[in-house]
């Protein structure tokens, strides 16, 4: 698994300014897709999510830009990172977690070493922090799309897909799933 993904990010990092990525299919579906994954409906086998960056506190971190997206281990949280354009306010930390009771194995994380110039930038490269840029401003990321959230075998703490049979986006934080819907779907 490692080597399958030391391989998609070297791939990745080798594109150029104003590209497309494509993970497990050849080809976006959209130009206005900046990153896609593949999706093999009733196939258990490639029903997989994306596993958002970890952080001990989300309130450690330093030169965040609006749109973070993390997984926080020290509460088990899914969260954002909302800018503001008023100076006056504090920019915050979004929850998009509703259960936070999930236990959580960083054995695997926590003997990684980080690397602070590791970074992948897809779109139109600019100085922005972060260890998967997407710099597009006319394009956006594709989530990983599943039948259905159950049918992620293996889930880890982290993972996020979006779960084609209830139109919703789905969180598991390392316990249980966590659902994201908005009311007009």
């Amino acid at each position: 698994m490692k080597t399958y993904f030391l391989i998609i990010l070297l791939s990745i990092s080798s594109l150029v300014v104003k590209a497309q990525v494509a993970i497990g299919k050849t080809s976006t579906s959209s130009p206005s897709a900046s990153l896609e994954f593949g999706y093999t409906p009733n196939d258990v086998t490639k029903q997989r999510g994306i596993i958002l960056p970890w952080t001990n506190a989300s309130n450690t971190l330093i030169n965040v830009v609006p749109g973070t997206m993390i997984f926080d281990s020290s509460d088990k949280k899914i969260k954002y990172y909302k800018g503001t354009d008023d100076p006056n306010s504090i920019a915050t930390w979004v929850d998009l977690t509703i259960n936070g009771d999930g236990t959580v194995d960083k054995s695997l994380q926590d003997n990684l070493t980080e690397s602070a110039v590791a970074k992948v930038s897809i779109g139109e490269k600019t100085n922005t922090e972060g260890i998967l840029v997407l710099e597009d401003n006319n394009k956006a990321m594709v989530l990983p799309m599943v039948d259905k959230y159950s049918s992620v075998v293996n889930p880890t703490a982290g993972m996020m897909v979006y779960d084609m049979a209830n139109n919703m986006i789905c969180f598991f934080n390392g316990t249980a799933w966590t659902f994201w819907k908005t009311s007009n779907t």
